[in-house]
């Protein structure tokens, strides 16, 4: 993404890290990781953020649109990181289409 400043929900490192133990990376390749992850802005959980991501989940609940199920919550934090900051998603998941309000660089 040479050119453009990458953002990571808080969530999604998480997501990262989880996903790094499941697989059995030792601990070079963790921190390899995690210096990816510095390189990056993780944008840091706010009150402010907390009441996009309530309301969000709501417009998707009345919307009648997944992320407002449990099954999607860590995608519901993703989609409220994004329009938090005010920038596009760059996802390849099908989960975020027709988000409200979301806009998607897919």
């Amino acid at each position: 993404m040479a050119g453009h400043q990458i953002f990571l929900a808080a969530v999604t490192v998480s997501e990262l890290r989880y996903g790094a133990l499941v697989a059995g990376w030792g601990e070079a390749r963790r921190n390899r990781l995690d210096q990816s992850i510095q390189a990056t802005t993780v944008i840091p959980v706010s009150d402010r953020f907390l009441s996009t991501l309530a309301e969000l989940r709501f417009a998707c609940r009345e919307a009648g649109h997944p992320p407002h199920d449990r099954a999607h919550a860590n995608d519901l934090w993703i989609a409220a990181t994004a329009l938090h900051i005010g920038v596009p998603l760059l996802t390849a998941d099908n989960v975020f289409s027709n988000t409200p309000g979301l806009t998607l660089h897919q």
